[in-house]
Parts: structure tokens; sequence; C-alpha cells
């Protein structure tokens, strides 16, 4: 085989071109003072200029629309169209057509095409067009595969590819934090920082619970029957807005479901709290959409029994008897409890009735209410200490210190205020 054989031309030429929204025109507006040689001439120019916004000449922003000049930035959750189209340069005509698409990436590779089947015949100086869609979910190098096979009029099967290769980016950083509170609700903080070079317009950030959570979010206020957006400390929500390198923190918050909360074990270890779904535009409305991985956080643990405060008053009389509800809960799975209740007194707080009294027995799982009565002989924010719970099977004891905190205010202010 003769190595210097020139390589054989195809009948068919291939044009691929990413179909993306033009962007709005900008020119750098060049004036002058009156007293300056050119006078108005710089001023007389600029309002003529086509691309300017009549009466408002010095903007930089114009009402024309420029065309994109290169493939640009293709962003995660972002959805990439292409325009495909191959032409018949020949004066001959050519059959059995098929045209395939394919987008590799690392992980897979997918067929965009959106029709397997071949055209018979292409006549001279026609085309087949054809425009592919695909939502982008991973990061990293994508490339687009377009093969085109042929029969030419000499019945010679003929075949050819061409490859384009491009990245895909993050757009968004999220980071989480969990905060559990003692009542088995968990606060999620979500702060997304836009971190590409345009500004966005956050159309919905929400949390899809799992199945053992309800939802709220802590993101709007009620005010006057309004719904209204929360200014967060370190944030942008004054508006939709997120410009490039602004962080925006969301709060929401999760309370078990009644009835996984009354199954002490349900919630021990590594649950799964939900993932975040984002939506946001770009210039001129493009979409883009991040669905995060299932969050997960470690539940806090809480030993054999767990002591918790089911209802305490915020502010209490000094040296007057108030009430507090307590719940009880074994979070052993497998063994029963039998459970005594003492009452330490501290300096500041302390409790009435009879201490040491038998609280029966309190199988796997369940949990029963205790009301208290203490007082307080202090004034001040008092921490609530001093209770004790043993276990007579196992002769071990429990002790629970700084459970809740109350305001103690003397009688004379309350009732001033």
């Amino acid at each position: 085989m003769d190595v210097n054989q020139p390589k054989q031309e195809h009948l068919l030429a291939l044009k691929v071109m990413r179909l993306t929204k033009p962007t709005l025109f900008t020119n750098i507006p060049v004036t002058c003072e009156d007293g300056d040689l050119p006078g108005d001439l710089l001023n007389h120019l600029m309002k003529d200029d086509p691309s300017t916004v009549k009466g408002a000449e010095m903007l930089m922003l114009g009402e024309m629309l420029t065309l994109p000049q290169n493939f640009g930035n293709i962003f995660l959750g972002e959805t990439f169209s292409s325009y495909i189209s191959v032409h018949n340069d020949s004066p001959h005509l050519v059959k059995d057509i098929l045209v395939k698409a394919d987008l590799q990436t690392s992980s897979q590779r997918l067929n965009l095409s959106a029709s397997s089947a071949a055209v018979a015949e292409l006549k001279p100086d026609s085309c087949i067009d054809d425009v592919i869609h695909h939502e982008v979910k991973e990061i990293g190098t994508h490339i687009l595969v377009c093969a085109v096979s042929y029969t030419s009029q000499t019945g010679e099967k003929m075949y050819f590819r061409k490859f384009f290769k491009f990245q895909v980016l993050k757009p968004l950083d999220v980071k989480t934090k969990f905060y559990n509170a003692e009542t088995d609700e968990v606060f999620l903080e979500a702060q997304i920082q836009n971190i590409t070079t345009s500004p966005m317009f956050m159309e919905k950030v929400s949390l899809e619970p799992s199945l053992m959570y309800n939802v709220s979010e802590l993101n709007t206020i009620n005010k006057d029957g309004e719904r209204l957006e929360c200014i967060s400390y370190f944030s942008t929500f004054g508006t939709t807005y997120l410009q490039p390198l602004d962080t925006r923190q969301y709060l929401y918050c999760l309370k078990p479901k009644p009835e996984f909360a009354e199954k002490a074990g349900v919630i021990k270890g590594v649950t799964v709290i939900g993932k975040l779904d984002i939506v946001w535009k770009t210039n001129l409305g493009e979409r883009g959409r991040l669905q995060t991985s299932q969050l997960q956080r470690m539940a806090p643990g809480y030993g054999d029994v767990r002591l918790s405060l089911e209802i305490i008053p915020d502010t209490v009389n000094l040296e007057e008897p108030f009430e507090i509800t307590c719940k009880i809960t074994n979070c052993s799975s497998e063994r029963t409890m039998d459970l005594i209740l003492e009452m330490c007194n501290t300096n500041a707080i302390h409790w009435c009735g009879v201490s040491g009294r038998q609280l029966g027995k309190l199988h796997p799982s369940s949990s029963l209410h205790l009301t208290l009565t203490l007082l307080s002989s202090i004034q001040g924010l008092q921490s609530v200490s001093g209770l004790r719970l043993t276990d007579t099977f196992l002769k071990r004891t429990y002790e629970y210190d700084d459970i809740a905190q109350v305001c103690v205010v003397s009688s004379k202010v309350k009732a001033g205020s």
C-alpha cells in the first residue's frame, strides 16, 4: 500500500454548533467636557450610535443582542443543546445517510440522536439537520462524538466521525451544617455560593425530606399577611439575585414524624435527612437545576436513658413554685428498666416533692411523662439541674444537669412590667 496516497475526500460535510442564547451588547462610553478640544463631538457620536439606549447613552448596557462568539462555558445542571448539520457538497446523489451523536462522559456513553433511522437519499446541495439536548449531570470532560455513514454513487460504503471536547464546570458550592436540638428537631443550614462569573436568579431552593421527617422552611416570615424573605447574616437575602462569589444561607427545621419520634431507637446513629433541590436562571432566562445527594447526619447519642423537657416556662417568680414536664425514654431496644427518681437541690434550684420515688418499669423504646415542681431562691438566669435516675436492675445511676434554663425575676418586677 502506498503510504503517500492522498486521503479520500468525503462527499458530505459535517457542521456542529452549540445553541446558546445571545447576550446583551455592551459598549464603553467615551465622553468629554464641553471645554475640551473635541467639544460635543463625542457626545453626538454616542447619541447617533445605534447600540446605545436613547436618553441614557452613558450606560454600558445597550438594547442590541450579540451572538455567541465562542463555545462558552457549560455548567453542571444546565441543558446542553447543539445543532448538527450534514450537507451534501458533491454534485452526486448520496444514499443511506445515518447520522449518530453520542456524548461520552467519564462514566458513561449516551446516545443523543433523535432518530436511529437512516435517510434514504440526499440530493446535491441539500442537508440533514438535527438538534440535540442533554441535561448535564456530571462535571469534568465531555466528548461529543458525531459519526456519519453513507453510500456513494458508486455503491461504496463511507464513514467518518468528528470529536468535540468540552469541560463541564461546577456552578455552585454547597455546604451544609446540622444543629441537633433537645426536642429531636434538626436544623439544617445550607450555604450556597455562586462560583460562576455571571449573576444568578435563585428561583427555588427547597429541601426534600426523607420519610422520617417533616420539614419547615425558615427563610420567610409572615408579616401583615405577606410572605417576606428574611435578611440573613452574611447573606444577600435582600434580593433574589446572587452575584458572582456571593453566598446565601438557607435554614430548615426538620421534625421526626410521630410514628418515628415515639420509637427511640429509630433515629439513632446515621440517619438520612433528605436532599436539596436548587433551581436558578442565568442571562436571558437560561435555567439550571441541581439536586444534592442524600444528606446524612449523625444523631446524638443519649445513652440508655434519655431525659428531655416537654414543657418549661421562660420566666418564673422568685421563691414561687413552678412546674416542668419531663419525658423519660428507654433508649434500649432489648432491656426493661426499673427506675428510681432522685432530686438534688442546688444553690439556686430547690425541688418540691419526694426524692427517691419509684417510677416503675419502663419497657424498651417506650417513654413516660413526669410533672415536677421546683422553685428558685436566686434571681437571674438559672440552670435546672440535680435530677438523678437509677436503674435498679443494673445498679446504674444517670445524672442530668443543666437540663434547661429559666429566667427568675422578682414578683414585684413582673407585676410592674
